[in-house]
């Protein structure tokens, strides 16, 4: 996918977002920010339908190369692989939450999250509806979990419902985005935090840059295209870097600080990023195809429930932006 002259890079990685509805049996506070919260029920309940070894750690597990949990919720990571040498890999999946921020919702009160899913997660859809029917009915919440009701999925681009309870799946075609020519000119607007790291360190809004952002972007559809395609296309990294140097950055975003709880840890974290606006300039022919990506695979740290998250604006030929 290395970008060559004008020409858009090629997407290989299957893509699809689903839009989950869901009702609450009873009053439930959904909070400022709902990730983390949807993915951790998710998880569990996952790992309860799909596991079949009931080892406490996934790690040394002789069934780690196939297991279903595995391979969408906790990637192994990829032997001897150039990009990424820590012990996990991007996994193929990413939770967007509700918009809205906190509120609480009334007994029979309806709300809606996605869930795009990539390459291999993709036929797993039915594991995940099911792994989602019991996380909702088991309850959302870290206290007091209040039970919920999956009442349809819809796919995108899709009027109708995928799956409605007590059905099947219905059969759908893949979605996918659909990037256009941009010109010179883009903005992206970030709705969720943009948690970038350069060296171990946190990016602010200092040290953004373009190119430390399309390589993240770049590095995040390699390592899933590495995991989920059996023969992945390559990135010409040096290519990409240079191309990335001659657009310019200018960006209208400020530091917002989000705190979950970690399960894991057993401990609040402070998860902050950048949220705003940012507008590239320069020639983004080569870069069309991979920022069209971006609005589904998300870019940066915590991508997987929601982070990152960020829409493009095009401007019409008259001045006035378009929103993709």
């Amino acid at each position: 996918m290395a970008p060559q002259g004008n020409s858009p890079v090629t997407q290989a990685l299957p893509l699809n977002r689903y839009t989950f509805t869901v009702r609450a049996l009873q009053s439930l506070r959904l909070p400022d920010y709902a990730g983390s919260m949807l993915r951790g029920a998710f998880g569990h309940a996952l790992r309860r339908v799909a596991c079949m070894t009931r080892m406490k750690e996934c790690t040394g597990c002789p069934l780690l190369a196939t297991c279903p949990y595995s391979q969408i919720f906790e990637t192994p990571p990829l032997a001897h692989h150039a990009l990424q040498k820590f012990s996990a890999m991007p996994n193929p999946y990413v939770i967007e939450p509700p918009e809205g921020g906190a509120r609480v919702l009334a007994e029979g009160d309806t709300f809606s999250f996605s869930m795009v899913l990539m390459g291999k997660a993709l036929p797993q859809l039915p594991l995940i509806i099911l792994a989602w029917e019991r996380a909702l009915a088991q309850g959302l919440g870290k206290t007091n979990p209040v039970p919920c009701q999956l009442t349809s999925i819809h796919a995108e681009r899709d009027g109708e419902p995928v799956y409605t309870p007590g059905g099947r799946v219905r059969p759908h075609t893949q979605a996918g985005p659909r990037p256009q020519p941009l010109g010179n000119r883009v903005t992206l607007e970030f709705t969720t935090p943009l948690r970038l790291q350069q060296k171990g360190n946190l990016v602010g809004l200092r040290e953004l840059d373009a190119r430390t952002l399309l390589i993240n972007l770049a590095r995040r559809h390699q390592l899933l295209s590495d995991t989920q395609l059996d023969s992945p296309p390559q990135t010409d990294f040096a290519a990409l870097s240079t191309a990335a140097q001659h657009i310019h950055l200018e960006a209208d975003m400020r530091w917002h600080d989000w705190e979950r709880y970690s399960n894991r840890q057993k401990q609040a974290m402070k998860l902050g990023g950048l949220r705003g606006r940012l507008e590239l300039t320069g020639d983004l022919a080569p870069f069309a195809q991979l920022l069209a990506l971006g609005e589904w695979l998300h870019v940066g740290k915590e991508a997987v429930f929601g982070l990152g998250r960020y829409h493009l604006h095009h401007p019409s030929p008259q001045g006035v932006e378009c929103n993709e």
